[in-house]
């Protein structure tokens, strides 16, 4: 299944959108035709630019006709009457419904009397029924997004000037992960919220994937703090079962007991700790000491710092952000003369007893650990013929 990823780490605009998707390769000639065929009389231009250093594509609508007053029923009908196939056809009014909704929430009026005002512009028109062309040339079966980077301060609109996210970004945006960062002004529109609440299937993190294409969609401005810039990902699903970003702590500890930090170990892991290592360090000054390595979900961070402070000595962490990637696998149950043991079987063939079930039949038989680890395997290879 091909799939894509909105970047949204400096939000995004329908503009952005559809700037994207022709970097990432969708079919220009076919993308300008589809749209040539709303009849809205504008022209476009796709340019080549840069955002901070980041090459990425700019896309343009030219009308003499700014601004425009339209019903939902009169866009609905020009998205109809238009060449465009099916699933264009489908998604573009679906967007529009969501708009229209938002709009008649905002405003405290029934949908059919929405007047769309800047989002009812030709130019507006064209950037959602672009985005869902270029989704369509690309292949894309499912869409999935990041928390969206709304921006702050305020943004001048038809009903004056209105905090960041506008009344109808923020209605749009009910239920998805936001956030605000960087420079103060509207990152991500109404148009860009309509796109990605109506299409994509899941917002949060990057889906497992093979990349096969990346693109970036420039925004209007190019701002100091960051590239201004949509990044779409495109690839193949992955069969892989857990594929997501987590935490690093790491900690340089040199006047700490074995006991201490074997005591802190098991605090990491009863609260969640993926995994926590303890290495054997030489510090400055010539001094031994331990190095103190937390693998741990976002979400845990921070009560996973909280407990290295309350149990060690260290004054101070460093955190950073890893991917994480895991093979599929699933369990089996074996039969041994000692009792059953589970088999981790991984999606390429390689296989491992449990610890935990080799260690208690280990026990109660007074053997070897390894000699239960042997019997497991051969158990396994002999189930498997």
């Amino acid at each position: 299944m091909k799939i894509s990823y909105l970047d949204a780490f400096s939000g995004i605009s329908g503009d952005m959108t559809v700037g994207a998707l022709l970097d990432a390769g969708a079919d220009r000639t076919a993308l300008l035709d589809m749209l040539g065929s709303l009849q809205t009389g504008a022209s476009f231009r796709v340019e080549k630019t840069k955002r901070r250093g980041i090459a990425a594509s700019k896309f343009h609508v030219d009308t003499a006709q700014k601004t425009g007053h339209r019903h939902l029923s009169h866009i609905l009908d020009m998205i109809e009457r238009a060449d465009l196939p099916a699933l264009v056809k489908r998604n573009s009014a679906a967007v529009f419904q969501t708009l229209g909704a938002a709009e008649a929430k905002v405003h405290d009026i029934p949908i059919e009397k929405v007047h769309f005002h800047e989002v009812g512009a030709v130019d507006s028109i064209c950037d959602i029924v672009g985005a869902c062309a270029g989704f369509h040339l690309l292949g894309i079966d499912a869409i999935y997004s990041s928390a969206l980077n709304v921006g702050s301060g305020t943004v001048k609109t038809e009903h004056g000037i209105l905090p960041v996210p506008a009344p109808a970004t923020a209605e749009l945006l009910k239920g998805k992960p936001i956030y605000a960062s960087g420079p103060s002004f509207e990152l991500t529109t109404p148009t860009g919220a309509a796109i990605a609440s109506t299409l994509a299937q899941e917002f949060g993190r990057m889906p497992a994937m093979r990349v096969c294409a990346t693109g970036y969609g420039a925004g209007d401005k190019d701002c100091s703090e960051q590239a201004n810039v949509l990044r779409v990902l495109v690839g193949e699903a992955s069969t892989a079962t857990e594929a997501a970003i987590v935490s690093v702590l790491e900690a340089n500890i040199d006047d700490a007991t074995p006991q201490v930090l074997g005591f802190a170990m098991e605090r990491l892991f009863d609260a969640g700790a993926l995994d926590v290592t303890l290495e054997s360090v030489l510090m400055k000054k010539n001094r031994p000491g331990t190095l103190l390595r937390i693998l741990a979900t976002p979400e845990n961070r921070e009560s996973l710092v909280q407990i290295v402070f309350e149990e060690t000595t260290t004054l101070g962490l460093r955190m950073y952000s890893a991917e994480r990637r895991v093979k599929e696998r699933r369990t089996v149950e074996v039969e041994t003369g000692r009792g059953k043991i589970r088999i981790k079987v991984a999606e390429d063939g390689s296989f491992s007893p449990e610890y935990e079930d080799c260690r208690k039949l280990a026990l109660a038989a007074g053997v070897p650990l390894k000699q239960i680890l042997v019997e497991a395997n051969l158990a396994f290879l002999k189930q498997s013929r």
